[in-house]
């Protein structure tokens, strides 16, 4: 498979479970995602040893600083051979482009997509930051910013995606966490959908953690969600 669908979270404490998880995968039928957690830990040491592995690495560390700090930021990033990184887009334009503007001198430039609003947020966490909009509002907003400033995509949640798909068009990469088959635990995520639905709606890549990593058996999990959605091992 060219371009696999599903990007499992390894959300993991340090190297050892992480790259336990990862030999229990296929690059073919996915790419990884390291965030804070695990990357705090290990720093890029883990990232090389995964993408010797085959795997393409999603570094998902949401950078949010003054402009020239999370430029720089996002520079070291694209240097360490991922496929994609992110920042926040209420970082603002002139963060969002300078980020842009970093990651395209790059070498091999990774995709550069922007956090909307995170999936665990409802209305009323939206309203204690003051702020007067719906989340559909808030996420079309700012990846309507995101895409001004040439970013390739964004983060959101599934339930936003048929919205985005018709707003910014069919080349607008979609990111979306969040997802869970029907027979899983919400666990922590407040705006869910099935990997299926998800796809049907319009979104580009399905961020997807426990219901692989927590699976008896999490090859066989990731084979039956790719089966779900119609994609060939």
């Amino acid at each position: 498979m060219s371009d696999p669908k599903i990007i499992v979270a390894l959300d993991f404490p340090g190297a050892a479970q992480a790259m336990a998880m990862a030999h229990r995968l296929s690059p073919e039928l996915c790419r990884l995602k390291v965030g804070k957690e695990l990357f705090t830990a290990t720093g890029p040491s883990l990232l090389e040893k995964l993408m010797k592995s085959g795997f393409e690495i999603f570094l998902d560390l949401k950078f949010h600083d003054i402009p020239n700090t999370t430029a720089q930021a996002c520079k070291a990033a694209a240097s360490l051979g991922v496929w994609m990184v992110n920042v926040h887009a209420l970082g603002g334009r002139k963060m969002l482009e300078a980020a842009q503007i970093a990651v395209s001198s790059s070498a091999r430039p990774p995709k550069l997509i922007a956090v909307t609003l995170l999936t665990s947020m409802e209305q009323e966490d939206i309203s204690d930051l003051g702020i007067d909009a719906t989340p559909e509002v808030m996420v079309l907003r700012l990846a309507k910013l995101a895409q001004d400033c040439g970013l390739d995509g964004v983060v959101c949640s599934a339930l936003e995606t048929a919205l985005l798909r018709q707003r910014c068009g069919d080349k607008f990469c979609l990111v979306t966490p969040g997802i869970r088959p029907t027979d899983a635990s919400l666990d922590d995520q407040s705006r869910v959908m099935t990997p299926e639905a998800a796809l049907r709606s319009g979104s580009s890549y399905l961020v997807i953690g426990r219901p692989i990593t927590r699976a008896v058996d999490p090859l066989q999990a990731l084979l039956d969600i790719n089966s779900q959605i119609r994609v060939p091992a």
